[in-house]
């Protein structure tokens, strides 16, 4: 089974996965009352690159998914970032 795209859902903001050519391409749409939906690309992952790159993109990815702490940091354990890693890398086929 080929995975081809991921939506994982938040409170106000979505996080879509989708598998591209070279790996896979993470966007965020943000649902609010007055805008409605906004779609911007956070990260694009590469099958080629190392592991600890796509780790520090997944970090990022996982600010959208869990929140911020008040310092700006993803509130979110090591184990829940690698858990956004894992699902991006299913779809990204790494």
């Amino acid at each position: 089974m080929n995975i081809k795209r991921i939506v994982i859902e938040g409170a106000n903001e979505s996080v879509k996965i989708s598998r591209t050519d070279a790996g896979a391409q993470v966007s965020v749409e943000r649902f609010t009352r007055r805008d409605g939906v906004h779609d911007h690309i956070i990260a694009e992952f590469g099958r080629d690159e190392p592991r600890e790159e796509r780790y520090a993109k997944a970090l990022e990815v996982a600010k959208f998914v869990y929140g911020k702490d008040r310092h700006g940091r993803a509130a979110a354990t090591n184990s829940m970032v690698h858990d956004v890693l894992n699902e991006i890398e299913r779809v990204a086929g790494c």
